[in-house]
This record gives structure tokens, sequence and C-alpha cells, in this order.
């Protein structure tokens, strides 16, 4: 292929392309595209669930839906082939619209706060933290109210974002790298260079789902009790083993790893050694002095809250720097745009030189496509109104702790934080809504106040503007990806619209599965760390009151502002390009790590470590192969999960346990087995 336009962009995708026509928009959503959405939207959104409600923790799933997709349609394809049935060319304006309603479907597993914001609600909280025990202050989810309630307030916020696409994709040509990775893997499935590695890439990770669906199921078997089973071997000895210290054989974990950049599983790391391995041993030497020894390591009043505190902190932080930072960035983006444009002037002299100089072929055919199917301004504005008018009657039925005026106000402000989460998605890469959301929560409570439920109103409000917020983020991740695969931006609407219905249901189905069994859950399988974190934060905004351990607040501090501190010398030394950049750990990383345990971090290392080796040996197949084993591990655990929910809430027992014992202890376990025997 020719080179064309401009440099960094590479050999011309397009002209690989142009024998191939473009659909009509309404002819690129399919009704096999529609079954395939509901099939992997479900799957996926099991893998999301069951990772925020272990670890919180929920990677990018653009590219496995990508993948997913492409897997799914080609078998489709393949056996309607065999059968001699006639079927449309599987194209990649198609895999894209799949996509795009798996990811609307399973994204709401994390900005429709189901792991987070519905749990910080319940009873459960209320007694560990012994503050908000009131009825106004609890709310116990239902399956029908939670579907009724997402059903109103999902879509309004597509309506938001209607009118930045051409300001973000067009205008500022803003990156979003993860859906531009997203569009180049999906190009490259579809030109005919590319058929060969896209066969290679399903092949692999069919093989990679089963060997990680086929290891979960042998590990079951051996897991008949607490602390039973391959994942629990003592990897670094007993000691360790009891500080949360070893590598538990979790697929999902391995991938993430695989997935996310390493800077984030060694941030984690550290994080877990700082916590696990110095700070809180240090605080339970202090028990009976800072805190009741009475008290259980769960309870906010015992070690449990200075983990919680401190993790607020790092998060309270780190977040505040990010929003701080977007317009600075925002303006820099935009300054250096004007002089690369002024250069271009000075260079050529000529309007139609700067114009093709900035416009390459490729730019010129997929601005012609993104701009054609136009969405008329006021179609948005009408939209988002009527959706809002009716969200903001009906919602106050369901949720009685929230009145009209508090809904209205959200939905006006609103659509202003969306427009700067989004811009700064284009630059970072990073969907900061969960930043906003601790903000929105501290001034609907307090507005609210904890007397008239203002612990429960400030999260129900929350979960209404961070899914307009998450959604412009996660959205214009996928019209990018549609503006560099030619894919309309209606059908991609419509594409977003059907997976937001379809998670509408499915969701808030799979939650409740994972529900019961965070309810009944006596070895802590899922502890849905940021529960209590945004129950804690909604209590403060409501003026609650919390029985805190001693120092807890004081030890906050200096961490709240050395997460600042440590965010801004790393914004610096990006800048700067210093070597330094490479050695500074994620606060935001390390913040997740004061909540869970430290063998996640390992496994995640693991799975870091695994990418790094591979890139030594084989740099090319790790770089075409690497997102597809990382997708199946992921995908094949997290597909395991609901049977094994659903077995745990039938009580159904596996059949052995293999536990591991220091040799003192197995002699006595020995000893009392022989004389039980005699």
């Amino acid at each position: 292929m020719e080179p064309v336009g401009d440099p960094r962009e590479g050999p011309s995708t397009e002209h690989a392309f142009e024998g191939e026509p473009v659909r009509a928009w309404t002819e690129q959503i399919t009704v096999r595209s529609v079954v395939a959405s509901i099939l992997l939207g479900t799957i996926l959104s099991s893998v999301g669930m069951n990772l925020v409600f272990m670890t919180g923790v929920v990677p990018s799933l653009n590219i496995p839906a990508a993948m997913l997709s492409l897997f799914l349609l080609k078998i489709w394809t393949h056996i309607l082939r065999r059968f001699d049935v006639f079927h449309e060319p599987f194209t990649r304006q198609e895999n894209t619209i799949i996509q795009t309603c798996v990811v609307a479907c399973a994204t709401m597993v994390s900005s429709g706060g189901f792991g987070s914001f519905l749990l910080s609600m319940s009873s459960r909280e209320a007694v560990e933290t012994k503050a908000g025990q009131d009825d106004i202050n609890i709310s116990a989810p239902s399956l029908g109210k939670l579907i009724v309630f997402y059903l109103l307030i999902s879509f309004v916020g597509l309506f938001a974002i209607i009118p930045m696409r051409k300001s973000m994709i067009i205008r500022h040509r803003l990156t979003y790298a993860t859906g531009t990775a997203t569009a180049h893997l999906i190009n490259s499935f579809h030109t005919p260079q590319g058929v060969q590695q896209a066969r290679r890439q399903v092949s692999v990770m069919l093989q990679s789902f089963a060997g990680s669906l086929c290891w979960n199921i042998f590990q079951w078997f051996y897991t008949g009790g607490p602390n039973c089973g391959l994942a629990s071997i003592p990897t670094f000895g007993l000691k360790a083993y009891q500080r949360g210290f070893y590598f538990n054989f979790s697929a999902t974990y391995v991938g993430v790893g695989m997935i996310c950049p390493p800077v984030v599983s060694i941030s984690m790391l550290a994080g877990s050694i700082l916590s696990s391995g110095i700070m809180l041993p240090y605080i339970e030497s202090k028990k009976g002095v800072w805190y009741n020894a009475a008290y259980k390591e769960s309870s906010m009043m015992g070690i449990y809250g200075y983990q919680v505190l401190i993790s607020i902190a790092m998060m309270l932080g780190d977040g505040l720097f990010q929003l701080l930072l977007i317009p600075f960035k925002a303006m820099r983006n935009l300054r250096r745009k004007q002089q690369q444009l002024a250069a271009a002037t000075n260079a050529f002299r000529s309007v139609d030189a700067v114009r093709r100089t900035v416009l390459s072929f490729d730019d010129r055919r997929r601005t012609h496509i993104f701009l054609k199917d136009n969405i008329p301004f006021s179609y948005a504005i009408i939209g988002y109104t009527v959706l809002a008018i009716i969200s903001t009657i009906a919602v106050p039925h369901i949720y009685c702790q929230i009145k009209y005026q508090h809904i209205i106000v959200a939905y006006i402000f609103a659509p202003l934080l969306a427009f700067c989460n989004a811009y700064g998605t284009g630059i970072t890469d990073l969907n900061l809504y969960n930043q906003y959301a601790k903000i929105v929560i501290m001034i609907f409570g307090f507005w609210i106040t904890a007397a008239k439920g203002g612990l429960v109103g400030g999260l129900v409000i929350c979960v209404i503007m961070t899914l307009i917020i998450g959604m412009a983020g996660d959205f214009m991740q996928d019209l990018k990806t549609g503006y560099l695969t030619l894919t309309s931006p209606r059908s991609m609407l419509l594409a977003q619209a059907i997976g937001t219905a379809i998670g509408c249901i499915v969701n808030p189905t799979i939650f409740w599965v994972f529900h019961h069994c965070y309810l009944h859950d006596p070895i802590g399988s899922y502890p849905a760390p940021f529960a209590r974190v945004y129950h804690i934060i909604a209590l403060v905004g409501a003026g609650g009151f919390v029985e805190l351990p001693k120092y807890s607040i004081a030890l906050s501090i200096p961490i709240f502002v050395l997460a600042i501190a440590t965010g801004a010398i790393r914004e610096v030394a990006m800048h700067k390009n210093w070597r330094i950049q490479h050695y500074i750990p994620s606060i935001a990383a390390m913040s997740v790590a004061f909540l869970i345990h430290p063998t996640t971090s390992i496994d995640m290392c693991i799975g870091s470590l695994i990418l790094l080796a591979w890139n030594k040996v084989d740099p090319e197949d790790a770089n075409l192969l690497a997102s597809v084993v990382a997708s199946g591990l992921i995908c094949g655990e997290g597909i395991f999960a609901i049977p094994d929910s659903l077995m745990e809430i039938y009580n159904v027992t596996p059949p052995m346990c293999i536990r591991f014992l220091a040799s003192d202890v197995n002699e006595k376990v020995d000893a009392f087995l022989a004389k039980q025997a005699s």
C-alpha cells in the first residue's frame, strides 16, 4: 500500500477498503449483530460484575468486545457457509456496532455503581460502620425496582453526548487511545492482509478461553471448605500467606495484568506492600491502644477503618489533582494544535496546501462519512429534556429520599461535567467519572441532610450523574472507533441505545445473583471493597456520625497531601520527559491495594511479567496475541463465576478440600486423626 497523508498514520488504511461499499446506516445494524450483542453483553457483564465484587477494578473491555464479536460472527458465518445458507458478509462496520453494544452493556456494571453505590445503601454496610442505620438511610435492592430505575435514567446521557461528537472527534481530533487501538484492531481483521492474522487470533482466544474455563472447573473440586483449594498455596511461605502475599492462580487477574499498563500492576503491588506489609502490621501492634481489640477486622471502628480512610484520602487527593489538571491539559493541547497550524500556514502560504497537509485521504473519507449522517442538535436538546422530565417525575417515587429539585439540578450540571470528562478521556485515556462521583455524593448528601435520607439520596443522585458522565467518556471512545472504521454516527447512537437497553435488564439480573453471595459470604470471596468507601463518603457528606478509630484522620491528612504532591511530580516528570517518570507509582492504583487482598496485586504483576517476557522473546507475536490471550483468560473465569455463584446459592458443595499446613500443625492433625481411628 502507498503511504498517504500524515506520516504518523502510516500507510493508508482506507485505500485497502476503496472497493468495499459502505452500507447505509440502517443496514449496519442487523438482527445477528443484536443477537451477538445480547450474548456477548451478558458474558462481559458477568465478567465485570465478578471483578467489581472481588476487587472493584474493571479493565477496558473495548478490545475484548471487538475480539469476541469477531470470534462469534466468524463462527456464525462459517456454519452458514457450510450449509450453503445465504448470508451477508461480516463487515468492519457490523463489528464496530457489536463492540459498541457490548461495551455499552458491560460498562454499566462500573458506571452504574452495581459493586459500589448500590451496595453502599445496604443494611450490611450500615451495621458494619455502626452509622446511618435508620430506615431512611438504608435501601434494600430489589430486582424489579432496579430494572425500572435503570431504564428511567440510563438513556438520558445519550442525548447529552451527541452535541460533543463533532467538537471532540473532528475539530480537536482528540486521541482516545483505547478507541483508536480498537479501530486499528477491527480494521486489521477485515483487510485482505489481516484475514490470516484474524484466524490465528480467534484460534488463540478460543484456546485461552477454554483453558481458563477448564482450569477453574478443575480447581472447584478441591475447594470444599474455608481456605481450601489450589488457590491457597502459600507460594512465599506461611507467614507471607497469612498477610495475603501468595499467588492464587487466578486467570482473571493474570489477564488483567496483561491488559493494564505495567505501572498499574506495579503500583498496586507497591500499595499492597505499604499497606499489608508495613502500615497494617504496625497499626495491629497498637491494638487495644488505638482501637478496641474486641472489634472485628471488618469493623470500621477497628483496623479496617484505617484502611478505608487512608484509601479514601489517596483517592480524593489523586482525583482532585486529576480534575484540576484537565483544563490545563486542554489549554496545552489547543495551544499545540494552533502552533502546528501556524507552522503549516507559514510553510505553504496557501489554504489549499494547509488542507492537504492536515487532512490525508483517510481523514477526508472518514470525515465525510462521519458528517454525512448528521444528528440535528435540536434532537439532542428535545431528547435530553423529555427523558430528564420523565426521570425527574418517576425516580422520587422509587427513592423517596430525593425530591424533584435535586434531580433537576443534577440534570442541569451533568452535561457540563460530561463534556469535561469526555475531553479529559480523549487526552489521557482515563475515564474519571469515579472522581466526580465522590464530589457529587458529598454535595447532594449535604443538601439533603442525614435526617432526610442524605446517605441514600446522595448515592442515588450519584448513580444518575455518573451514568451520564461515564457514558460521555466511553461512548466518545466508541465514536472514535466508528470514525476510524467508517461507521455512521447514527448507527453508533442506535447501537449505544440497544446496548444500554440490554444492560438495563442483564446487569440488575446478574447483580441479583452476586448480591445474594455478597450477603451470605462467610469467607470473603466477594468483599466489594468500594461499597464501604462510598458508604463512608456518603455519611460524611450527609453529616452522619461515624465513630472512627484513634489517629485515623491524623494519618489520612498527610497521605492526602502526599497523593497530590506525587501526582504533581509525576505530571512534571512526564512533561519534562525525565527518566524518573517510569518509577513514580499511580496513586489511584495504590489506593485500591489498601482495600483488596495482596494476592490480587501479585496475580496482576505475574500477568505484566508474562507480557514483558513475551515482548522480549517475540515482540511481534506479543503485539498480535497478548490482548487476545488476556481476553480469553478473563472471559473463561468470568463465565465460570455465574455457575459457581448459583451452586453456592443452592448449597452445592465441592467434594474435596486441599489445605496447606505448617509441619508442626500437620503433626498435631495426624496425631489427632490417629487417636480418633483408634
